[in-house]
């Protein structure tokens, strides 16, 4: 089924000016004109550090543990974010250096953040984050890690300031909830969709009425 929206569509942007910048962000005043044709202002923050070699900013890393008798397991990293002024949870990530694949940039981000040797087995379009305030992309890159292979047995990060979460797959929402209670922490909204569609993929169809009868 198709649903088809009466709300137009159209809109196109005509004048970017600056308003600050630093040595990682910048602050434009976009000027642009709407469906209706009405001429309206946008404050809109942009990275400086986009390369103009790829099309999208950083990648965002579905990482899955997987181990020989034990449950596969999602590889999350809690830092501390300024901008929040807390911890949060999020998925392993990071910018895409210049002349660097995106698939590139996912294992040597996810070996950074989390001492991890990976394998891509996906990689998403380039996504949008927060498009009402910036215009920062990014791709959604799947890696499966092999826990028995002897450079993943001891694991051994970069990064002092990231710890490594391993929260198990076929609970996953579940000890994400769990986290948030024992924790003054703010989880990554990406990671709490990712659990959310897990759990309804996996638990909801029980739920139908045909099924319970």
């Amino acid at each position: 089924m198709r649903y088809v929206s009466s709300a137009p569509t159209g809109g196109s942007t005509t004048t970017k000016s600056p308003l600050a910048s630093g040595k990682w962000v910048r602050l434009e005043k976009t000027t642009y004109v709407d469906a209706a044709g009405t001429t309206r202002i946008w404050e809109t923050a942009k990275r400086t550090t986009r390369r103009s070699t790829t099309t999208a900013d950083g990648v965002g890393i579905i990482a899955v543990l997987k181990r020989t008798l034990h449950k596969d397991c999602m590889v999350l990293v809690k830092q501390f974010r300024p901008p929040l002024g807390c911890h949060t949870l999020e998925f392993p990530a990071g910018l895409i250096d210049d002349n660097e694949t995106a698939e590139a940039a996912a294992l040597r981000e996810l070996k950074e953040e989390t001492g991890y040797k990976g394998e891509v087995v996906g990689i998403t379009p380039v996504t949008c984050l927060d498009p009402g305030l910036s215009n920062c992309t990014t791709y959604i890159v799947t890696v499966n890690i092999n826990g028995d292979d002897p450079d993943n047995l001891h694991p051994s990060q970069k990064l002092e300031f990231v710890e490594v979460i391993l929260l198990p797959l076929d609970e996953f929402q579940k000890k994400i909830d769990e986290l948030l209670q024992r924790e003054d922490v703010v989880m990554d909204s990406k990671v709490y969709i990712y659990a959310m569609g897990i759990t309804q993929a996996f638990a909801k169809p029980k739920e139908l009425p045909v099924l319970k009868q």
